[in-house]
């Protein structure tokens, strides 16, 4: 499927999307139209964030302008700039089932979202705004509204019950995340061999999907079949993600359809509302129930600091001295860190930005990465930094909204009253009434997959 393109009429051939293509998926020339080769594609959206070429209605007329919006099938109340590298807009068929009296629709947005989505209503870069984005949601006409971040919680549970059971077991080591679909992808394409190093836990959008469709349809009383599950996400490969055809263990397709924190400006636009004034509201229970642990999803490190928040208690059965383990944290780039936990020092490494994960894998393969667990983003310092973010025109301002929207991740994990995913009350209640324990048959059915190697045809249990 196509989710990534670049508009050849459009394309000046400045080739800012060349440098920052990790798998050097654009071709051409300087100061000609650039190609997308998209069987290499992994559709991270960087080339989107950076690119400068663009048909404006101040410069080019409403005429040329209008032919590019429709043809993106974007809103008539679309009138930014549109720039050559851009991802495909699927609003039209959240506006469908929106308007469908038949349909349910269900959304959940990802921890990245919030510290993005106020700076398209001109926000400071990084203002955190989670109570707002739940309340846009249900002005838009949303029937529930969930959060994301508390199938992050459910990760967390799984992933990190897997990575205990290969390290006291001896399996495969080391262990890498697999919640970048767009890390994924770059796996399969250029290191299929290695693909059972790959966490076999989905990512927190296709846990949430295959919940909502089971434990949530049932809570709920509602037939899954007429749920319309929206997912909102600040990266372009999700929809990818969404589509491939193993991602439908619920009985159901998991999550219908993803728009990226961009497109859901467009629509909260397009509603008419008033985005900075409105109210601060909680998301929807259970499933918008969340701990700091989960929020930090978004940022580079975050993943295995929540993994070590609760693996260690699962490990030594206490609690870890301190939640903020800074020495995971850190700037693009590959970096390690050895954790003591009880009698075992376990040995991490994280990989931010794509490009960084040749030398790691390439190590692996010659049998010289002594690492038990190794969390990989594509994009540059995790999520906030997403394909399908704000998009940044000016080069001075990526740097300054990275640590905004970063700092901001940060600081809403210290403010909420709970901070490691095993502690999450609706969690527990998940697994009391539901899935019964990690790593459990129904676990296994709905929350993991393995992975065949074959980009073009997904995952394979």
């Amino acid at each position: 499927m196509t989710v990534i393109a670049i508009d050849q009429d459009l394309c000046t051939g400045c080739q800012e999307c060349v440098k920052v293509c990790p798998n050097l998926a654009i071709e051409g020339v300087p100061h000609k139209p650039q190609t997308l080769v998209e069987e290499k594609c992994v559709m991270c959206g960087q080339c989107v964030q950076k690119c400068k070429s663009y048909v404006s209605v101040a410069e080019h007329g409403f005429g040329a302008y209008e032919k590019v919006r429709k043809a993106r099938g974007l809103p008539p109340t679309v009138t930014e700039p549109l720039f050559a590298a851009y991802n495909v807009c699927h609003l039209d068929e959240v506006l469908k089932a929106l308007d469908d009296p038949k349909v349910e629709t269900w959304v959940q947005s990802a921890p990245a979202v919030r510290v993005g989505i106020a700076e398209d209503f001109g926000a400071p870069l990084g203002t955190l705004a989670a109570g707002k984005l739940a309340a846009a949601l249900r002005r838009i006409g949303f029937n529930k509204v969930y959060d994301v971040n508390y199938a992050a919680d459910v990760t967390i549970m799984e992933e990190g019950s897997e990575l205990i059971d290969r390290v006291t077991n001896k399996g495969l080591l080391p262990m890498f995340t697999s919640c970048c679909p767009a890390w994924v992808k770059y796996m399969e394409l250029n290191y299929p061999e290695l693909r059972h190093h790959l966490s076999t836990t989905k990512s927190p959008q296709q846990i949430q999907g295959a919940l909502v469709k089971t434990y949530g349809a049932k809570n709920q009383k509602t037939d899954p079949k007429k749920i319309y599950s929206v997912s909102i996400m600040p990266c372009t490969c999700k929809q990818f993600e969404s589509s491939r055809p193993e991602m439908a263990d619920s009985g159901h397709r998991d999550v219908d359809v993803v728009i990226t924190t961009r497109e859901l400006a467009y629509l909260i636009k397009l509603k008419g509302i008033d985005f900075l004034n409105l109210p601060e509201e909680k998301f929807d229970l259970p499933m918008g129930d969340y701990t700091g642990a989960a929020e930090i999803f978004g940022v580079t490190g975050g993943v295995m600091e929540a993994a070590l928040r609760t693996g260690y208690e699962l490990i030594t059965g206490k609690p870890i001295p301190s939640v903020d383990i800074t020495a995971v944290r850190g700037p693009e780039g590959y970096r390690e860190a050895d954790i003591q936990v009880g009698d075992l020092t376990l040995k991490v490494g994280i990989v931010t930005g794509l490009k960084n994960v040749k030398p790691v894998l390439e190590a692996l393969k010659a049998g010289k990465l002594d690492r038990h667990f190794v969390e990989v983003m594509t994009c540059p310092e995790g999520c906030v930094t997403g394909g399908g973010q704000p998009k940044l025109i000016v080069d001075k301002d990526f740097e300054s909204a990275y640590k905004s929207r970063t700092d901001a991740t940060y600081v809403h994990d210290k403010e909420l009253p709970i901070r490691k995913s095993h502690e999450n009350p609706s969690v527990k209640k998940l697994y009391e009434t539901f899935l019964k324990k990690p790593l459990g048959e129904e676990s296994h059915k709905l929350l993991h997959t393995t992975y065949c190697g074959d980009p073009k045809h997904g995952h394979g249990h």
